[in-house]
């Protein structure tokens, strides 16, 4: 689209979502025009606490549907639509409700600890949620001495390293995002731009996340680049995230490794099926009320930690 039928489409959203009194929440993976209309934009952590204290009667959620489901298990009550039912999550493919309970029963003194990644069902037969930016501190406070950790492996392996006291069984999941991000890929910018920093998100290979200058949540990325004084930065993550950076810290050189890290399913959310989906209200998204009571109790143990 040229830029002004961008700016059109921008505006038409901007008009549906006064008229309907809802609120846009958009993960940093999102296409930049899509950011650009949301009225909150952040990391699975950060949306989460949006979407359980948002007063608006309607949530669309700009993010694939394992996001959206967690703002209708938190608001049940609310209208959630999602712009693309499709848009889905291989990470979150990779953990299945029948795995956990065989887990449980090989593990019986564990307690599960899930990923965000994860699909409502399994949320639900979980004892705590995690996200990225806050797993280290779920995991230490997580009762017990052996946790189940899923479904990504390389975060919990990134965790589990500097805890103590705490056995954690990791299951073999990944997102092939991040898993695609190797030394080799960031060596390749590290020779033309032998000054930049590396940062890279926890879901990276561990050979990535050892060797990297810092290792953060989506949102620890954003925040550690905008108050940093150095001036060059490769950054291991998402491509998507780059454009919240870019608007806060302008003058910040920020490179991609190369290849260029993409999630197809972030980028299926446009601008017109986010106006399709606000305007028809299609594609609410539901979450059969018995797993949602579970899965919420597991989401809120997360944001209640102190």
């Amino acid at each position: 689209m040229e830029n002004s039928e961008i700016r059109e489409l921008q505006e038409a959203i901007l008009r549906l979502k006064e008229e309907k009194k809802a609120i846009i929440l958009a993960h940093y993976y999102q296409r930049p025009e899509v950011q650009d209309i949301a009225d909150f934009v952040g990391d699975s952590l950060e949306l989460s606490r949006m979407a359980a204290s948002a007063p608006h009667p309607m949530i669309l959620f700009c993010g694939v549907t394992f996001m959206a489901e967690i703002a209708k298990t938190l608001s049940p009550t609310k209208t959630v639509l999602t712009p693309y039912p499709g848009a889905g999550c291989i990470l979150a493919d990779m953990a299945l409700p029948e795995e956990i309970q065989e887990a449980r029963a090989l593990h019986p003194g564990a307690s599960v600890v899930a990923y965000v990644n994860t699909h409502a069902r399994v949320k639900a037969l979980a004892d705590i949620i995690c996200t990225s930016a806050n797993a280290r501190e779920v995991m230490e406070k997580t009762p017990g001495e052996e946790i189940i950790f899923l479904p990504d492996r390389n975060l919990g392996a990134y965790h589990a390293r500097s805890l103590k006291n705490k056995k954690v069984i990791l299951w073999d999941g990944y997102c092939p995002v991040h898993q695609s991000i190797t030394t080799e890929s960031i060596e390749r910018v590290r020779e033309k731009h032998p000054q930049a920093l590396v940062v890279v998100h926890p879901e990276c290979p561990p050979e990535v996340t050892e060797r990297a200058d810092f290792v953060g949540s989506t949102s620890q990325l954003v925040g550690f680049i905008a108050n940093s004084r150095e001036k060059s930065f490769i950054v291991g993550t998402e491509e998507g995230t780059l454009h919240q950076m870019a608007k806060k810290a302008p003058d910040k050189e920020l490179l991609l490794p190369d290849p260029v890290p993409t999630c197809h399913q972030m980028k299926m959310i446009t601008l017109e099926r986010v106006h399709k989906a606000l305007r028809e209200e299609v594609y609410k998204v539901e979450v059969e009320e018995g797993i949602r009571i579970q899965a919420e109790k597991a989401i809120r143990r997360m944001l209640e930690l102190k």
